[in-house]
């Protein structure tokens, strides 16, 4: 007590237990509580205090048997209790019945702790528009709001109307070109007006658009191309040079096309494609040092960007920043989510999102409202903007890593007017985001959950045997639902190890993802990340395998 009063005065932090659990097996031989020749043997029942979260003692004297748990408040002694009973009565009745069993595949859980984690906590079910595509609905909103402002970049904009007539012409002349559904299109520009027409337009052609940053090392880009065996590269003419040379891919620079494409239709094209057609092929890291390609379908997309506008209710006076890198999967929400709710979408200048001062610049000159940060870029943003400045944000959303909880706070402290916080979960492997935790504004925790799992989407933190782990217990992060990915491209045997069948699921084919994230569920539903499984570690956003 002394020593916790002194670091709390000179505000040292508390050290950390040695270890959370201690485990104390008292066991009597032999005769049990008989007699012997030395006499009768006195058992002594001491619970020893300790500082440790969890103590777990076992009295185990032959005639005898009692269990004492001592546990923090947050554990919680009477439910440690409780598990232990059911578990230890399963294991009675196991030995009675069916003594062959396995130990690992005897139930720990109580039955309705059980349903908790595995249906209470998954009802997400919702209606959503089952027969649309992505770009489809951004063509119900250039009807609906032609003249408003769709895009801009630096000193140009395009309203909806020509946004949409600028990507029907060029998705036409995609066409021709023999792009369809289940093609896949390179797109290698640096942020500008022209790649978001180009996103569309790949799209309304049908096909799937495959980002290929210009700011990658030339062997990188190489890999991506063969991979991903495009038969067509969309560039800016100032970046032809970039994309390797290959016999058999066609590069077109689409800031060169504006006679051509002023002869194409302007109407909306017949793409073939549908909610199961291939989205887009975005790469992430490799165990083995080099990337594979994640394969995301439209009905996922259009689930996570249909919840979000259920969720925050983006409206047309909003103003959202693009500042993601597009070959990172949360540019998906960041170019569609307002252009399909009538808002305005403003692009940062390439690299712009690598420099605070130039953030805040944009913010306050645009009237950004909503933007998107990874925790490491949040934490430089909020000590470089100036108090008061930035005020017309209503929303800044964090993923990509772990959101540390003193950036919480630091960041309600220096944000006093009514700006939401929210921390959304989801690898490359899922569409988009999984989970959503909103950071209240009075306290941070010490953990900052993940949260909740959003619409038609289920989250399970199982163990080895893929059974459900107890609340509070670590385990493997499983993802299930309409946002797990179609797989790896061209690479079945990892797609095969990483997304399993669904042994949780009543529709036929379901699949689960194995995100390697180890994780827990909070007593109050809401889920906590953990840390890897692996060796993978993140670096600013990046995923990197140290193979690497």
């Amino acid at each position: 007590a002394s020593l916790a009063l002194a670091q709390q005065m000179s505000g040292v932090p508390a050290p950390e237990p040695l270890f959370s659990a201690l485990f104390n097996y008292r066991h009597a031989g032999g005769g049990g509580g008989k007699s012997s020749a030395r006499g009768p043997r006195q058992a002594l029942h001491v619970m020893e205090r300790s500082n440790y979260p969890l103590n777990l003692a076992v009295n185990d004297w032959g005639d005898r048997f009692s269990l004492q748990v001592q546990a923090e408040a947050e554990v919680g002694a009477e439910r440690v209790c409780a598990l232990m009973h059911t578990a230890l009565a399963g294991l009675v009745e196991a030995l009675d019945k069916a003594p062959q069993r396995p130990l690992r595949n005897l139930e720990v859980l109580p039955e309705g702790e059980r349903r908790q984690v595995l249906e209470a906590w998954n009802q997400t079910a919702a209606e959503v528009p089952a027969d649309r595509c992505i770009h489809e609905l951004f063509e119900v909103q250039a009807a609906r709001t032609p003249g408003a402002v769709a895009v801009r970049f630096e000193e140009a904009s395009l309203t909806y109307a020509e946004l949409n007539a600028r990507a029907n012409q060029l998705a036409h002349h995609l066409r021709g070109r023999g792009v369809g559904p289940e093609v896949r299109v390179g797109i290698c520009l640096e942020r500008s007006l022209e790649m978001v027409v180009s996103l569309l337009a790949v799209l309304k052609a049908g096909g799937a658009y495959v980002p290929l940053d210009p700011g990658l090392p030339a062997e990188r880009l190489a890999y991506m191309l063969d991979d991903s065996a495009v038969p067509l590269v969309l560039v800016q003419a100032a970046l032809r040079d970039t994309v390797p040379a290959r016999e058999h891919v066609a590069v077109l620079a689409v800031d060169a096309l504006a006679e051509r494409l002023a002869a194409e239709s302007a109407e909306n094209p017949q793409s073939g494609a549908g909610p199961d057609s291939l989205a887009y092929v975005i790469y992430t890291s490799g165990s083995t040092g080099r990337p594979k390609g994640v394969m995301n379908q439209h009905r996922g997309v259009v689930n996570r960007l249909v919840w979000m506008q259920a969720q925050f209710r983006l409206g047309a006076d909003d103003v959202v920043l693009q500042k993601t890198p597009f070959s990172f999967d949360v540019s998906v929400w960041e170019f569609f989510w307002p252009l399909q709710q009538g808002a305005t979408l403003v692009m940062a200048r390439p690299d712009g999102h690598r420099d605070p001062l130039y953030l805040q610049e944009v913010i306050e000159r645009e009237g950004v409202t909503t933007l998107h940060f990874v925790p490491s870029m949040l934490q430089p943003f909020v000590e470089t903007v100036e108090g008061g400045r930035c005020g017309s944000l209503r929303h800044v959303v964090c993923s990509g890593e772990a959101l540390p909880a003193a950036l919480v706070r630091r960041f309600h402290e220096r944000f006093a007017g009514p700006v939401v916080l929210t921390n959304l979960y989801g690898p490359t492997e899922a569409a988009v985001d999984v989970s959503c935790w909103t950071c209240p504004r009075e306290d941070a925790g010490g953990v900052v959950p993940i949260g909740r799992p959003v619409w038609n989407t289920r989250l399970y933190v199982l163990d080895a045997a893929l059974e459900p782990a107890p609340i509070g217990t670590p385990g493997e992060l499983y993802i299930g639902g309409v946002q797990v990915a179609r797989g790896y491209l061209g690479r079945a045997a990892m797609t095969a190890e990483r997304f399993v069948p669904d042994p949780f699921a009543t529709e036929r084919g379901a699949r689960l993802y194995r995100t390697g994230d180890r994780a827990r569920w909070r007593a109050d539903g809401a889920i906590e990340y953990l840390g890897r499984l692996d060796f993978q570690v993140k670096v600013r956003g990046f995923r990197i395998e140290l193979g690497e």
